[in-house]
């Protein structure tokens, strides 16, 4: 069991809350680095802002803070420590930006709100992101040695596997419940406390160990997850030259049985399933006549227009030019 029986005090004096301004844009700030055993765990770090709120309380194996951005300008986070970070997005939405954790294909999700990004010890995190709505983020960050959720467990066992931007409700309303103790301060409610850190890492634990294999997934369709991150990352590279063995990768699955699975979730292999969203994303932009074809056709990623008009044709049955007529 996580114990959270020790109180630390980020700033002596608010005893569990504080703060933060980050005042040198170029510079990396963080909270400070433990010192003694029952001292804050490494924190994320911020770049390239001035102003950034930080409440945070502390235990001996468990740190959790509430981010807000105040400003809308460009921003950077960065984490690279020992410790596993779980980032719980409340309201995060980007007109740019890119976010990745080490071993998964980068994300330029527009909207991430209500997303959540695990983030094991030693991988490195980095997101940035030129704000359209104003970062509240709950992140907490956890002591992997006290992860002793059972004597009998090996540390094998105890393997995470990063996660960008996805969904769980356990682990969503865990630290919803953890966050309101930031209001009235740890110390209160060290043994609740206690009980919500060791239920968090218990869902991160089963979320791991949870995850379908290729033989049972490969039986029928993608599961609700894998429909979701697959079709997201589709939509966020469209220009791009997407490879099956990238998106079998984030299905967690091999490419051959990703393909069968991909066509009875989806009705169509996954390169016409691209193909497809172009062309669909195409027609958004035919309907602003300031744009010429040509452009419209390196936006959505081809290399010539007489290449776009012909896929285009084929999926719409009439060309581009005629296509925006038709919706003049």
């Amino acid at each position: 069991m996580i114990s959270l029986a020790q109180i630390t005090t980020v700033a002596a004096p608010a005893a569990s809350r504080r703060s933060e301004n980050v005042a040198a844009p170029t510079m990396l700030r963080a909270l400070r680095e433990p010192t003694r055993p029952d001292s804050p765990l490494p924190a994320l770090r911020l770049r390239h802002t001035d102003m950034a709120e930080r409440q945070t309380v502390a235990w001996r194996d468990l740190s959790m803070e509430n981010i807000q951005l105040g400003r809308h300008e460009p921003v950077e986070y960065e984490f690279h420590a020992p410790v596993h970070m779980l980032i719980a997005y409340e309201r995060g939405s980007r007109s740019a930006g890119e976010t990745s954790v080490g071993g998964l294909p980068p994300s330029t999700l527009r909207d991430f709100s209500q997303r959540l990004t695990f983030v094991p010890a030693g991988v490195r995190f980095h997101e940035r992101q030129t704000p359209r709505t104003l970062l509240s983020a709950v992140v907490f960050y956890i002591d992997p040695r006290r992860l002793l959720l059972d004597p009998g467990t090996q540390p094998s066992q105890l393997t995470l596997a990063p996660r960008l931007f996805f969904e769980n409700a356990a682990l969503w309303q865990t630290a919803q419940k953890l966050k309101m103790l930031l209001a009235v301060g740890g110390a209160a409610n060290a043994r609740y406390a206690e009980a919500l850190g060791a239920v968090l890492v218990h869902e991160l634990v089963r979320l791991s160990q949870a995850a379908p294999s290729p033989a049972a997934s490969a039986r029928g369709s993608l599961c609700g997850w894998q429909k979701r991150v697959v079709a997201d990352y589709i939509d966020e590279h469209l220009d791009e030259s997407i490879s099956l063995a990238s998106l079998a990768g984030l299905a967690r699955l091999s490419p051959f049985h990703f393909a069968r699975a991909f066509r009875q979730s989806f009705g169509m292999p996954p390169h016409r399933y691209h193909t497809s969203q172009r062309i669909e994303r195409a027609k958004t932009l035919l309907a602003c006549p300031s744009q010429s074809v040509t452009n419209i056709a390196i936006d959505v990623g081809f290399a010539e227009t007489s290449s776009f008009t012909k896929a285009f044709r084929k999926l719409a049955s009439v060309t581009p030019t005629q296509y925006r007529r038709s919706i003049r």
